[in-house]
C-alpha cells in the first residue's frame, strides 16, 4: 500500500483556547505566528557565527531514571521532544529533530525567554542605563501605586519582591490566566463580565497586593520579567525587539531571526512570547558559558554572568527543592547546584538550555509535552544531561 501523505495542518485547525495544549502543541509550538500577532527579532546583515561540527553518537549512551536503564535516543524519543543539540567546546557534537521540526524551525521558548531579558538588564546595567540597586519605581514611576512600590530592580531579576501573583498554569481565573489573556495568548473565559487587562502594562497596573517583604524570598513569578521589561523599553526608547535584536541577536550573529508574540498594544510578551531556532538557543547557552563571550565580543558583561552565578539558595523554598534540591535563582536564571557554575533556563513544556562552563558543555532541548510541568521528564532531561557529560569528559 502507498504510504499517505502527512496531513498539512493549519491555523484554522488549531482550536483558539488551546493552542498550548496537547495534541495542539506539538504543532502550534512551531507555527505560533501563525495563530498570534508577532514581532521580528532581525538579525542583521552579519555573518552567521560558525558551530563547528564534530559528530559524535551520543544517542547510545545509557543511564538511570526512575524508568529504568534507558538510552539518550530512548530518552528523546519518549519525551516529546522537538529538537535537541549538544555543544561540546563550542563544537556540535551532537543534534536531533523530530516532529516535524528542521534546523530553520522556530520554536516557542516559554520562560526560556526570561533568561534573555535578564542578560538584557546585564548589557542595560553596564551602560549605567540601569541600577539594580535603585527602586523599580525610579525607572516607572506609575508603579509607585502597585505593590511593586519600594522594590528595587534587584528583587525583580531574582523574582523576590514580595507582589502577590499565582502562577497556577492550569487555572484560567489565576493572575498567570489574566496574564494569557492580557498578552493576547488566549481569549477571556467566556461568559464572565468582569473587566480583564487588555494589555500587559494594564495588568501590571492591578497589581496592589503584598504577600511578602521585597527581597524576603524567591517566588517564581511570569510577570516579573515583563515589568523588567517595561523598564527597558521606558530606558532605552526601544521597544523589546529591537533592542534583543541590536543586543544580542546581530551581535552574537545569530543564524535565523526570531520573533516575540505581542499584545494588543503591540508589546511583545518577555516572559515567555520568544520563537527562535534550536541552534540559537546553543549559542545564547555558550555564551554564557563563556562568560558572555561569544563572536569575538562581549555581548554580555563578563561580571555580570558570574555574579548571576552567586544565588542564594536560603530564598530558595521546599516547593522548589523537589527537582533542584541545591538550587537557587539569579537575574532570571536557574542555578542547578549553588556551588557549581551551571547556569539554566527553563520553560514550561519541555523548554531548556543547560549550560555548564565548568566542563564546557551546552545542551537545548525543545518539547511539546502533554502538561506544563511534569518533575519526571524534568528530572529525566537532567539524568541524560549528566550521563552526556560524563561520556564526554571520560570518553
Amino acid at each position: 500500500m502507498a504510504e499517505q501523505p502527512t496531513r498539512i495542518i493549519r491555523r484554522g485547525d488549531i482550536p483558539r483556547e488551546d493552542w498550548d495544549r496537547a495534541p495542539w502543541n506539538r504543532w502550534s509550538f512551531q507555527h505560533l505566528r501563525e495563530i498570534l500577532p508577532s514581532a521580528e527579532v532581525w538579525r542583521g546583515d552579519g555573518p552567521v557565527a560558525e558551530l563547528k561540527r564534530r559528530p559524535q553518537n551520543l544517542g547510545d549512551i545509557r543511564f538511570s531514571s526512575a524508568r529504568g536503564d534507558i538510552s539518550v535516543a530512548g530518552f528523546l524519543d519518549h519525551s516529546h521532544t522537538d529538537g535537541f543539540i549538544v555543544l561540546h567546546r563550542g563544537e556540535v557534537v551532537f543534534e536531533r529533530y523530530m516532529n516535524g521540526m528542521t534546523e530553520r524551525s522556530l520554536h516557542l521558548s516559554q520562560s526560556v525567554a526570561k533568561s534573555f531579558c535578564g542578560a538584557l538588564v546585564g548589557i542595560a546595567a553596564a551602560a549605567g542605563a540601569v541600577d539594580p540597586q535603585k527602586p523599580v519605581t525610579h525607572y516607572l514611576p506609575e508603579l509607585k501605586a502597585t505593590a511593586y512600590d519600594g522594590a528595587l530592580v534587584q528583587h525583580i531579576l531574582d523574582m523576590g519582591s514580595g507582589v502577590a501573583y499565582s502562577e497556577e498554569y492550569t487555572d484560567p481565573y489565576s493572575d498567570v490566566g489574566r496574564t494569557d489573556v492580557a498578552s493576547g495568548w488566549k481569549q477571556k473565559p467566556k461568559g464572565d463580565t468582569r473587566d480583564w487587562p487588555r494589555s500587559m502594562w494594564q495588568q501590571v497596573l492591578t497589581l496592589k497586593k503584598r504577600e511578602a517583604e521585597h527581597g524576603s524570598r524567591f517566588n517564581y513569578r511570569s510577570i516579573e520579567t515583563d515589568v523588567l521589561a517595561f523598564m527597558l523599553e521606558r530606558v532605552s526608547g526601544l521597544r523589546l525587539p529591537e533592542l534583543l535584536s541590536r543586543e544580542i541577536w546581530q551581535k552574537m550573529g545569530m543564524e535565523e531571526g526570531a520573533y516575540y508574540t505581542i499584545d494588543p498594544e503591540g508589546y511583545a510578551l518577555a516572559d515567555g512570547g520568544l520563537n527562535a531556532c534550536l541552534r540559537d538557543y546553543a549559542r545564547f547557552g555558550q555564551m554564557v558559558a563563556q562568560d558572555g563571550f561569544y563572536n569575538d565580543r562581549q555581548v554580555v558583561p563578563e561580571a555580570w554572568i558570574r555574579e548571576t552565578r552567586r544565588g542564594n539558595p536560603d530564598l530558595f523554598g521546599a516547593d522548589y527543592r523537589a527537582t533542584m534540591p541545591r538550587g537557587a535563582y539569579r537575574n532570571q536564571f536557574w542555578i542547578e547546584d549553588f556551588e557549581k557554575p551551571v547556569l539554566e533556563c527553563h520553560g514550561v513544556f519541555g523548554q531548556w538550555i543547560h549550560s555548564d562552563p565548568e566542563h564546557d558543555l551546552v545542551i537545548a532541548k525543545l518539547s511539546s509535552w502533554p502538561d506544563f510541568l511534569d518533575d519526571a521528564q524534568f528530572l529525566e532531561a537532567r539524568a541524560a544531561a549528566h550521563a552526556i557529560k560524563r561520556a564526554l569528559i571520560h570518553g
